[in-house]
């Protein structure tokens, strides 16, 4: 089986199309048998990407066995039960079938029923919900049938899946794995098992531990991977080159494009494919909160609101549709009903991780710090590489005052996000709060030398210095960060800008670089906080150089100075002065 469905020349070969699509279009059927219709679909859509065969190259269907002759009047019976989710009653006219497609609709029909249970048990979504307190009671009697037909070797590439989220739900991760590779090797074209993996790996490392099998199937599941462990840059490489292959009309590949510079902050480029991606599937749903996240981001109102009424209009009981409707509400600060929403898109999916994540930033908004600290909790539980989540626990931690904390969930936030300023941002704060001040030191600097989002750790770090009577060095962090909000030429808080140039303006005064600190003073002048203290900087100087240096200047200077500057603290070596000739606030 592995062989013939390998691609072709058995490797990651995309050079028969045909034949890719032949297969897709197989396996979408053959899963829809099985009532695997998440996997159907993404096969469909992926074939419906590819160029139409004619007929004579359609691909036949799959010849029965003897065994499916005899289950076929009972697996057919069976699968229109499952179809209308009658899971029980289809597990019961299927005992005793012995073909592998009936087998598997048996104890796929009686994994559902026990997950609808559990389901229906958990009423609350908010309730103390501990792992193991309600539990899918059929799990322990599927894994013990599956694991004598696993030794036995007589599960084909589908039960293995089916065996692989057994495990994966008894938290038995590691043999879920296991299973999940060989699922991958036996049935290379079954998306479930790709994408049940991919849920297990949660670094690079392991990863490349994995035996994977040279498919086409894997550079899917290393594109979605590496987009998972927030490698957006392969990712992207890795789409690209799938879009040259062929799949350029693809709009899982698209959607996964988008989320991908969802995932980079890079918002304006996620929105326009998010845009295009909804001219060409208008009735798309998925995907379609993480677009909503980004509106919300951007503060469009109107672009949000049409979002939501569309959706519910296509259906408003889809977990999607109520996050959208949650992100509209909380943009129009109305946090209980966007609470309320969340909370019923949890009722419809308990596992939706989006969801968590969002209630968890109602309740920070609505100050209800125990609620969020819950809802983040279950985040991390579906997915402890969220790391929102992990972000959001800490900010929790830093409104109730305690930093070690914080620090620890910062800390997981940015293992996940590296390269993310943010999270830098937030460990240096906490650093600072617990008197670290040259591990504070070390945040900031990094989360300047990455792109800095929020233009803020250069005046972060420049304070550190201060506070460290590290004037010159000080000084540098503040004309670094006037040079880069005015190259950016963005609408800047004035608040830092007019910190910025009265400390420098008092640090050129210090140094005795008159023509510099006039200049600085000057700018203080257009701020409102900082107006008084220029006009009175610039007098004195205008005084001194009217007067010629005298003894008063020491005395006069430490008036306006920060006790940081004052007296004897004078740099050794001078700071280059600022050029202010192009700065216009």
């Amino acid at each position: 089986m592995a062989a013939a469905a390998a691609g072709p020349g058995g490797g990651s070969d995309f050079s028969d199309l045909r034949e890719i699509k032949k297969q897709l279009l197989s396996v979408a059927e053959r899963s829809r048998e099985r009532g695997l219709q998440h996997s159907g679909k993404w096969a469909s859509e992926l074939a419906f990407a590819l160029e139409p065969l004619p007929l004579g190259d359609l691909p036949p269907p799959p010849p029965l066995t003897e065994e499916d002759a005899r289950d076929l009047d009972a697996y057919t019976l069976a699968k229109s039960y499952f179809d209308l989710k009658e899971y029980d009653r289809a597990a019961y006219f299927l005992r005793g079938c012995k073909s592998q497609k009936a087998y598997f609709l048996y104890m796929y029909s009686r994994y559902l029923s026990g997950e609808k249970k559990k389901d229906d048990e958990t009423v609350d979504s908010l309730g103390p919900l501990e792992k193991g307190q309600v539990k899918n009671e059929a799990l322990r009697e599927l894994r013990v049938e599956l694991s004598k037909k696993h030794k036995a070797r007589e599960l084909d590439g589908f039960g293995l899946y089916l065996y692989g989220v057994v495990l994966r739900k008894l938290d038995l991760v590691k043999e879920a794995i296991d299973v999940f590779v060989e699922a991958a090797h036996v049935l290379p074209l079954h998306w479930g098992a790709w994408l049940e993996l991919c849920n297990l790996i949660t670094d690079k490392e392991m990863l490349k531990f994995l035996s994977l099998p040279d498919t086409w199937m894997k550079e899917f599941f290393l594109a979605h991977i590496y987009t998972e462990l927030q490698l957006i840059e392969e990712a992207l490489q890795k789409y690209q080159s799938l879009i040259d292959a062929g799949f350029s009309k693809s709009t899982y590949i698209i959607s996964q494009i988008a989320v991908a510079y969802h995932n980079i902050r890079d918002i304006d480029k996620a929105l326009s494919i998010f845009n295009e991606l909804r001219k060409q599937d208008p009735y798309r749903i998925e995907n379609m909160d993480t677009f909503s996240n980004l509106l919300y981001v951007r503060s469009m109102k109107p672009e949000l609101s049409y979002l939501a009424h569309n959706l519910c209009e296509i259906d408003k009981y889809r977990v999607e549709t109520c996050c959208v409707i949650g992100n509209y509400y909380s943009l129009r600060s109305q946090h209980e009903k966007a609470a309320l929403y969340f909370q019923r898109a949890l009722k419809l999916n308990p596992r939706y991780l989006g969801a968590w994540t969002l209630m968890g930033h109602e309740y920070m908004e609505m100050k209800n710090t125990s609620a969020a600290i819950q809802a983040y909790r279950h985040a991390i539980e579906v997915n402890k590489r969220d790391y929102r989540a992990w972000y959001g626990l800490g900010q929790t931690y830093e409104i109730l005052k305690m930093p070690f904390y914080c620090l620890y969930y910062y800390r997981r936030a940015h293992q996940l996000r590296p390269n993310d300023s943010r999270m830098l941002v937030a460990l240096g704060e906490c650093y600072e709060k617990l008197n670290q001040l040259v591990e504070a030191k070390k945040c900031y600097w990094r989360a300047y030398a990455v792109g800095d989002v929020e233009k803020m750790a250069l005046v972060k770090l420049a304070k550190l210095h201060e506070q460290l009577n590290e004037s010159e060095q000080a000084a540098q962090c503040y004309i670094k960060y006037i040079q880069d909000i005015y190259s950016c030429g963005e609408i800047v808080e004035h608040l830092e800008v007019s910190t910025a140039f009265r400390y420098l303006a008092q640090y050129y005064f210090k140094c005795k670089l008159w023509d510099e600190a006039s200049a600085c003073a000057q700018k203080c002048c257009a701020f409102n906080d900082t107006r008084e203290e220029g006009k009175a900087l610039l007098r004195q100087i205008l005084q001194l150089r009217n007067q010629g240096e005298n003894s008063s200047t020491e005395i006069s200077a430490s008036f306006f100075l920060p006790a940081s500057l004052s007296a004897n603290n004078t740099p050794t070596r001078r700071v280059s002065p600022l050029n202010l000739s192009s700065v216009t606030p």
